[in-house]
């Protein structure tokens, strides 16, 4: 055989390329190290995820601080737009336990574009599937539907 046809391909790292088969949408690598250190570490309070201009993939879109409330994940929603997310809610059960868990978020707002809606809702089990261990799942599409009773309640 000779060298000239030969093919080489540059290295890639094949999940950050693997895509959704339902939506034919990727996740990024930094999406899965980023939940890690939230899971492991807990040295983030929320992270929130969104689909890339292209519409290729989800990346990371903000990263919440330890010191940062409900409050402000629920602010670093977007108004129009769909987003998956990730808070870590500490609390303590009657038992006075100290607890934490992981609920996900798919945000999607009735204002958003209906295309957007799609891809979100298309990929949100295959993106799930790569965030492991959530423990709690909110669908929402609108702020009244992840009010801190509804959390506290879905934590017990």
């Amino acid at each position: 055989m000779k060298l000239s046809h030969l093919v080489f391909f540059p290295a890639f790292s094949q999940s950050s390329l693997q895509a959704n088969s339902a939506s034919g949408i990727a996740v990024h690598d930094e999406c899965k190290l980023t939940f890690l250190e939230l899971k492991a570490r807990r040295n983030h309070r929320y992270l929130t995820f969104k689909l890339d201009d292209g519409h290729q993939q989800v990346v990371v879109d903000k990263i919440g601080g330890q010191g940062e409330s409900y409050e402000d994940f629920c602010k670093s929603l977007p108004d129009d737009d769909c987003r998956y997310a990730v808070f870590d809610y500490d609390f303590t059960t009657d038992e006075n336990c100290h607890k934490s868990k992981i609920f996900f978020f798919a945000w999607s707002p009735d204002v958003a574009k209906v295309r957007t809606k799609m891809l979100y809702a298309s990929s949100k089990d295959r993106f799930k599937r790569e965030l492991d261990g959530i423990q709690v799942e909110l669908q929402v599409t609108d702020p009244s539907e992840m009010s801190w009773d509804i959390l506290k309640a879905r934590a017990y």
